[in-house]
């Protein structure tokens, strides 16, 4: 599904990636793990097109993810119809006057029939039904991320790329929200530092170091070494 191959981007004077290759195919489930500013919130955006390499090849479905690509009209639209981002920054996001016509937006802009069905089905997913005609900015923290992952799940994507998707969610929100992304049948990246909730977003395990590159890659199951961690920052 997503394809980098020696992918390397700059910032400021400083490396982010240097020669970075992966791979990851249709329906895994990945973690991606690291250290603030290991690259993880970079990576994401990357690959969902909001940030391209300096040199290196990224693509989608085998087809090139370039600024030129997604100036086409078509490709555009069934690009970001397939992949959706919920950022770590959940604020920038929302803009719009309801929660109703923030989950509705993504949905009316591709012309989608359903729409209301979407929504409420997302809202009542997510535990926000009650909220459907409130303003998006007046609800809690944990509300909002509720909201951002039911703007993005409406669209029925292939792949969701999740950074600290968890962050203020409480213990009981966490738990449903692990429960849902396990029972999803399309493809999910999740970028945390969270080692309590990790092994239960993905068999898939990439920890990246505090220099961007892969320190791991593999199952689960090996994946939550101590000396691994330590050696990725993650643990003291």
């Amino acid at each position: 599904m997503f394809r980098a191959e020696n992918i390397t981007l700059k910032r400021d004077d400083s490396t982010v990636f240097e020669n970075l290759s992966l791979s990851i195919n249709a329906g895994e489930k990945v973690v991606l793990l690291g250290v603030n500013g290991s690259g993880k919130s970079t990576l994401l955006r990357m690959l969902n097109g909001l940030v391209f390499p300096d040199s290196g090849e990224l693509f989608f479905e085998d087809n090139p993810l370039t600024k030129r690509t997604l100036k086409d009209k078509h490709k555009n639209e069934y690009f970001r119809r397939n992949v959706g981002l919920v950022f770590q920054n959940i604020d920038a996001m929302l803009f719009n006057p309801s929660v109703y016509d923030e989950i509705a937006f993504g949905a009316r802009q591709l012309e989608f029939d359903d729409v209301d069905a979407r929504v409420r089905n997302y809202a009542e997913l997510f535990g926000l039904t009650p909220y459907l005609q409130s303003v998006p900015f007046k609800l809690s923290g944990g509300q909002k991320q509720k909201l951002a992952l039911a703007c993005v799940m409406s669209l029925s994507p292939k792949a969701l790329l999740l950074d600290e998707p968890t962050s203020a969610l409480d213990p009981a929100s966490t738990a449903k929200f692990l429960d849902i992304v396990a029972a999803l049948p399309i493809t999910t990246i999740t970028a945390t530092h969270n080692l309590t909730i990790a092994p239960r977003l993905g068999e898939r395990v990439i920890i990246l170091d505090e220099n961007g590159k892969i320190l791991y890659d593999g199952k689960s199951e090996d994946a939550y070494e101590i000396d691994l961690l330590t050696r990725a920052g993650l643990i003291i």
